[in-house]
């Protein structure tokens, strides 16, 4: 399968970001690729690679670009640019992201979902939960604490995510820090609460961001073993049999 690879950014193209998709002649299903507070780095450029490769339409837009922060990372300054923008403006980007994504001519847009890592987790949380035409979610330990409601953080994630209206698939580690057991109970009951399809993956090893080889929580072990777990719930969820 040949990928097409390319890069786009805000002043040339109205949208920043990373898209990757396999060459085809008919639409096919599509993966909005969130990253975490890190920006678009390698790494997940590679992993937008290898969904591509199973037949993915997958965009990882660069959510901090599209806010006004055009480095081509950010493992510096992502903290510092995620802590003063509002959960609004977070919204915005990723609407943006979307309707770029849905626009592609080789996207079935009854097809589409949505994935992040860490804060894209968390903001994807919220997005997901008012937009319905997404078809399934994917949440690699989703960034959540329990912190009261502030008023760039009006509406607590696990509030969003009983608003959640398709199939979801959370992954997290015993060993996070971040967002620690209590947290990730908590959010897991809010999950059942939306009557949709849930899997939750506790895994008793690893940190937070343990699928990611330059995170301090990385196991490799736990992200060897949820690659395949996210690759079958996909292909159920949007009813896709990739090619061989």
């Amino acid at each position: 399968m040949q990928l097409i690879e390319r890069l786009f950014n805000k002043k040339d193209h109205g949208v920043a970001g990373f898209l990757a998709h396999p060459q085809r002649t008919e639409p096919g299903p599509a993966l909005l690729l969130i990253h975490p507070k890190g920006g678009l780095t390698d790494y997940i450029k590679i992993e937008a690679r290898k969904f591509a490769a199973l037949g993915y339409s997958t965009f990882a837009p660069n959510v901090f670009e599209q806010l006004g922060y055009p480095e081509p990372t950010h493992i510096v300054s992502g903290a510092e640019i995620q802590a003063r923008t509002s959960d609004d403006q977070f919204d915005q980007a990723l609407t943006e992201s979307w309707r770029f994504l849905l626009s592609q001519p080789h996207v079935d847009n009854k097809r589409v979902a949505v994935s992040g890592y860490c804060m894209g987790g968390r903001i994807a949380i919220n997005f997901v939960a008012a937009t319905p035409e997404v078809r399934a979610f994917v949440g690699y330990y989703p960034t959540v604490r329990d912190e009261p409601p502030t008023e760039m953080r009006p509406i607590p994630p696990w509030e969003k995510a009983r608003l959640i209206r398709c199939p979801s698939i959370n992954l997290y580690g015993a060993d996070d820090v971040v967002t620690n057991i209590a947290v990730q109970d908590k959010m897991m009951y809010a999950f059942r609460e939306n009557g949709q399809p849930l899997e939750w993956h506790f895994f008793p090893f690893g940190g937070h961001g343990f699928v990611d080889p330059g995170a301090v929580g990385y196991h490799a072990h736990a992200a060897e073993l949820a690659w395949p777990m996210v690759v079958d719930f996909m292909e159920r969820e949007l009813q896709w049999a990739p090619e061989p």
